[in-house]
């Protein structure tokens, strides 16, 4: 039996919303619990970057990874319009998620 697949691009802020991250992953509950716990050291672990604005997701690897590359490229006004379309008070996406985030991720 095929197993379905599922891929997230995904856009990170900070708390006071001054810095923003686009990331791809194919769990994103799992990626997210790594960049609140800081698991992985680089960019989002130095700007406390770890509340969750927007996704997007899709079963194809290569759209995403496309997708992530072109919001990557865009200036900072065009990624702030994309947020608002989801969430337009720019919420923390993840605090609507039930428990711990790397229970539900397994």
């Amino acid at each position: 039996m095929p197993r379905d697949h599922h891929y997230y691009v995904y856009l990170l802020t900070n708390k006071h919303g001054n810095v923003m991250y686009v990331g791809v992953t194919n769990d994103l509950r799992r990626r997210l619990y790594e960049h609140k716990t800081k698991q992985v050291p680089g960019f989002t672990a130095k700007y406390n970057v770890d509340k969750l604005v927007y996704f997007e997701e899709t079963s194809d690897v290569h759209a995403a990874i496309a997708r992530e590359k072109e919001i990557k490229k865009w200036r900072r006004e065009k990624k702030d319009a994309l947020v608002v379309t989801m969430n337009p008070e720019w919420r923390d996406l993840s605090d609507d998620w039930e428990g711990d985030l790397s229970l539900r991720s397994r």
